[in-house]
């Protein structure tokens, strides 16, 4: 694959050089296959402004559970690195959180944005573990993180994507054999590239309760009539490189096929509205797309 290139691809999309479907066209012929064309688009989008200021803890009860620039503590919880074996018995790596005490509680899988397992994506799975759930987000990226959107855009294009669909299922598996664990079958949610990956995992495991995709490149519709989970997805409607009309022909294809669904595209809301570290973030909308969350978590694994 030339990098450079597809490089150039990115860049003549993101400033409006090219169309959507041309970016398409061109960079699946560059990269071998659709799929992961359309993750780096999922992956691509123009980044503006900063990131908004992200302070430590919040005092005891401020912001637990909920969207907020104050960080989630880990009082309360046990929380930290995972090491689980992958498909070939390799060693992988993650983090993860869940309540103190004795118990069980079903498991939810937390997926990347491009950056990688930065501390946002652990400040969610902490917020998930606070709602009452094992919650373990797995470094794709084997340790590297991002600060710089074309630092993330060559860790995209390095992803081999059905091998990451495969490590999902090994962190799935790892969660599953856990005694605190409760049920055969777990959530996912994952943002940007992990909501696209949210949507391949969906099509490639079965032991998925339910599949929540926030911005995640929406499956075609010969793609999402095998889905094997009931899905939420998260969009919005300002977002530049995901076609509301995608979004909804996907919605449509899963009704067809008789797969529970809810697809929820927010007015004004751009690519990441739900990531409170950046000035895409969009508090109403992440708020609401949280409760809805929930309330599937809550319908399809208890808590």
């Amino acid at each position: 694959m030339d990098r450079i290139y597809v490089m150039q691809l990115v860049r003549s999309f993101q400033v409006g050089e090219i169309s959507r479907r041309t970016f398409l066209r061109r960079a699946t012929a560059a990269v071998g296959s659709l799929s992961a064309a359309t993750l780096l688009l999922a992956a691509c989008q123009p980044v503006t402004g900063t990131p908004r200021p992200v302070t430590e803890a919040a005092p005891s009860g401020e912001g637990v559970g909920s969207p907020a620039t104050n960080m989630t503590t880990e009082a309360g919880l046990v929380a930290g690195a995972v090491e689980y074996a992958g498909p070939g018995g390799e060693t992988l790596t993650g983090y993860w959180a869940r309540p103190e005490g004795d118990g069980s509680w079903p498991a939810v899988i937390v997926l990347q944005e491009w950056w990688g397992l930065n501390e946002h994506i652990k400040d969610v799975t902490r917020r998930i573990a606070n709602e009452g759930y094992v919650a373990l987000a797995p470094d794709l990226y084997k340790g590297q993180v991002a600060t710089e959107p074309d630092e993330a855009r060559k860790l995209v294009m390095e992803l081999d994507m059905p091998a990451a669909v495969a490590e999902i299922g090994s962190a799935i598996d790892h969660l599953l054999a856990q005694p605190f664990v409760q049920g055969d079958k777990v959530g996912i949610v994952g943002f940007c590239m992990g909501g696209r990956l949210v949507l391949m995992t969906a099509l490639a495991n079965d032991k998925l309760a339910v599949a929540v995709p926030f911005y995640g490149s929406p499956l075609t519709p010969e793609e999402a009539a095998n889905v094997k989970a009931p899905v939420l997805g998260l969009y919005g409607a300002d977002d530049g490189g995901i076609p509301v009309a995608d979004v909804q022909a996907m919605g449509e294809a899963l009704t067809a096929a008789g797969i529970d669904n809810e697809i929820h595209i927010y007015p004004g809301a751009p690519h990441a509205f739900f990531n409170d570290t950046r000035e895409s973030y969009r508090p109403e909308a992440a708020a609401d797309a949280w409760q809805r969350m929930l309330t599937w978590f809550k319908r399809r694994l208890g808590a």
